[in-house]
C-alpha cells in the first residue's frame, strides 16, 4: 500500500502489474474496499496492465487533511480525488473500472474529463445521466430501503453504532445465496473503521434525497458541468449481475442512446451485485476484451 498527498486528502491506494503498463484505475463500491479487485487485478497484471486501486474517502487509511472540510460523498467529489490522485502519478490518459459508487465514479469522470478517460468498465451501476436522482418506481424503492433507513436520524445512529453490521447486510442480501466469504468480509470491514466512513456513507445517501446537508463550494463548478452531459463518448462496458438484489437488471436496460462511443451490456447469470467477487474471471475477461479493443 502507497500513499498520495493532495490538496484536502491523503489518498491511500494498492497497486500493482507492470510500472511500464498502461495504467487501470481499479474504484471500489460501498460497503467494499480495493481488496475487491484482487482476483481481477491479478488476471489484468498478467496480461501487462498496470492497475492502481485507491481507498476511496472515508475508507481504510484515506484520511482527510483537515477537520474542516466538509464530509460529501457525490459522485463529483470521488471524481476529483481520482483526477487528483492521477494527476499525481503523472499520468495524462487512463482507463477506469469502477464498481458501485466507483461507477458513478467513472461514468462522472467520463462527463467531465473525457479526454482523460481511455474506458470505462462500468459494474452494477447503470449510467444516471447528468447525475440526477430520481425517486425510484415501488421495487427498486423497497431494495433502497438502506438509503431510506439513513434518512431517518434514529437509523442513521443505529449505522453509527454498528457500521459493520449494517455493511454485512447488504452483502448478505445484494446477490444470492452462497457467495459470501467469511474471510473476505472481515478484511474488508476492517476499512469500515476510518473515522468518516459514517459521515462519507451518509453525506452520499442523504443529499440525494434530502436538503441541507454537508456541501463544499469547491465542487460547485463541476457540478454544473456534470448537468450539462446527457451523453457520454467514451467507450463503455457496463457488466450487470442478473441477480443483483440492489440494483435492478431492469435498471440498466435500453440506455444505448446515451452513448455516442461503443457501449456494451454485458448480464451474468445468476451473479448479484458484486461480479468481481462472485465472477471474477468472467470479468476480467470482459474487461480484458473491452480494454484492448
Amino acid at each position: 500500500m502507497k500513499t498520495i498527498r493532495t490538496k484536502i486528502l491523503d489518498i491511500a491506494y494498492e497497486e500493482g502489474g507492470p510500472q511500464t503498463g498502461s495504467l487501470v484505475l481499479l474504484l471500489h463500491g460501498w460497503p467494499d474496499a480495493p481488496c475487491g479487485w484482487g482476483a481481477v487485478a491479478q488476471q489484468l497484471h498478467a496480461k501487462g496492465w498496470r492497475t492502481v486501486a485507491p481507498y476511496l474517502r472515508g475508507t481504510g487509511p484515506t484520511s482527510f487533511l483537515s477537520n474542516e472540510t466538509p464530509r460529501v460523498g457525490a459522485g463529483v467529489a470521488l471524481a476529483q480525488d481520482a483526477i487528483d490522485l492521477v494527476d499525481s502519478l503523472g499520468i495524462d490518459r487512463f482507463a477506469v473500472v469502477g464498481h458501485d459508487w466507483g461507477a458513478r465514479a467513472a461514468y462522472t469522470l467520463t462527463a467531465l474529463f473525457p479526454e482523460r478517460i481511455t474506458t470505462v468498465s462500468a459494474l452494477a451501476l447503470a449510467y444516471q445521466p447528468q447525475g440526477l436522482f430520481k425517486i425510484p418506481l415501488f421495487d427498486q424503492a423497497r431494495r433502497f430501503w438502506y438509503q431510506w433507513f439513513l434518512c431517518v436520524e434514529g437509523g442513521l445512529g443505529k449505522v453509527q453504532s454498528d457500521r459493520v453490521g449494517f455493511a454485512r447486510i447488504q452483502w448478505e442480501t445484494w446477490s444470492p445465496p452462497g457467495w459470501l466469504d467469511e474471510t473476505e468480509f472481515r478484511k474488508t470491514a476492517e476499512s469500515f473503521s476510518n473515522p468518516d466512513w459514517v459521515s462519507i456513507t451518509a453525506n452520499a445517501y442523504r443529499s440525494r434525497w434530502l436538503k441541507g446537508e454537508a456541501w463544499d463550494s469547491r465542487y460547485d463548478a463541476l457540478q454544473r458541468k456534470l448537468l450539462e452531459v446527457r451523453a457520454l463518448s467514451t467507450p463503455t462496458l457496463m457488466i450487470q449481475g442478473e441477480a443483483d438484489f440492489c440494483d435492478a437488471p431492469s435498471e440498466s436496460e435500453g440506455l444505448e442512446a446515451y452513448f455516442t462511443g461503443r457501449y456494451q451490456r454485458v448480464l451474468l447469470d445468476g451473479i448479484g451485485h458484486f461480479p468481481h467477487r462472485e465472477a471474477p474471471d468472467a470479468v476480467a475477461t470482459a474487461i480484458h476484451r473491452h480494454l484492448a479493443t
